[in-house]
């Protein structure tokens, strides 16, 4: 079968990763590359050997070439909307960076125009490749922790000036919050492993004495999710923190704990003590170390297969949704029912 052709929007970091998991997937070529500055996205066709990959600067004009069937939105979070609705109104199958939106009417106009066009999608929630989390489901599945009643995941990662994208990521405009610029892939994780709706979000969320960052909003939240079965999930997301990354999971269920790649099951008898699986851990916020070809190669399965992905922009946007609740809850002070109306 002739390959799929792939267009790449954005030049920054994580693009890398999405092209180099497309170049090598035996299904698809990379054939575009879209930037502001026309000569970026010529060195970066040229920094991974893409022999016929054109640059743009125009994202119409990219639209109009017959040979792309997929864009992967890698571009600073504001733009991820417009873009997204441009592409899906084109017919083209989407894989979206995170945050998708920014704020809830921008994400009901991407959803629904996705679902209009009909389009297969992927939202990079990457950890859900990860081997820990793949183990994680696993030992639920199999009944190691039994019922869960506590969930708690939690994002630590000091992002400060040395950050590239310090100079946008900071602002109301650029970043959001702290939620849906970063700890977004915690609330995921809490949904993913939860396997339950969540109905209510309660937050608080503050700045550090002298905001050494200059962050435009509250960059620390703690968020405390409600869900359907009575499942209590928390969530602590700091992205001023100082301090190594960390990414903590902890899973409480009435036969057995897992707390990251650690496990105590009541179904193993006479066991004493925590047994550890040696696995990857999602312990680096460095992109290179994210699972990206695992989940570009399940949106290519699915696009060949005519199925729907796990991660697609309609799971993805209740994982949003959390995330949009827990700032209102922060600003108000009170809890926020989902869904959220609007």
């Amino acid at each position: 079968m002739e390959p799929l052709g792939v267009a790449v929007l954005g030049t920054g970091s994580v693009s890398g990763e999405h092209i180099k998991a497309f170049r090598d997937n035996p299904h698809t070529e990379v054939r575009a590359i879209l930037s502001r500055d026309r000569a970026r996205a010529e060195a970066r066709a040229a920094q991974y050997n893409l022999a016929n990959c054109r640059p743009y600067t125009d994202l119409e004009q990219l639209l109009r070439q017959e040979d792309v069937s997929i864009v992967s939105i890698c571009t600073p979070h504001a733009l991820h909307v417009e873009q997204g609705v441009c592409c899906a109104a084109a017919g083209r199958h989407l894989v979206v960076e995170k945050p998708v939106a920014l704020d809830l009417p921008g994400l009901r106009r991407l959803t629904d125009a996705v679902e209009r066009a009909g389009v297969r999608s992927v939202v990079s929630f990457v950890l859900r490749w990860n081997p820990l989390f793949e183990t994680i489901r696993a030992m639920l599945a199999q009944g190691l922790a039994g019922s869960l009643f506590y969930a708690e995941v939690d994002y630590l990662h000091g992002i400060g000036r040395d950050y590239t994208g310090h100079a946008w990521i900071t602002t109301r405009e650029g970043g959001g919050s702290s939620l849906l610029s970063a700890g977004c892939h915690a609330v995921d994780g809490l949904r993913w492993f939860a396997g339950q709706e969540a109905v209510e979000v309660f937050a608080y969320s503050n700045t550090s004495r002298g905001n050494p960052a200059g962050y435009q909003y509250h960059p620390n939240t703690v968020t405390l999710v409600k869900f359907a079965n009575g499942l209590m999930g928390k969530v602590a997301s700091s992205i001023e923190c100082q301090m190594p990354y960390l990414f903590n999971i902890l899973l409480a269920g009435d036969r057995g704990t897992i707390r990251n790649n650690q496990v105590f099951s009541r179904q193993w008898p006479g066991q004493t003590g925590w047994a550890t699986v040696p696995t990857i851990l999602p312990d680096s916020g460095a992109v290179e170390h994210h699972p990206f070809q695992a989940q570009m190669d399940h949106l290519v399965d699915c696009i060949r297969s005519g199925r729907e992905s796990h991660c697609n922009l309609a799971d993805a946007a209740r994982t949003h949704e959390i995330c949009l609740a827990a700032d209102r809850s922060a600003e108000t002070g009170q809890p926020v029912k989902l869904p959220l109306e609007g």
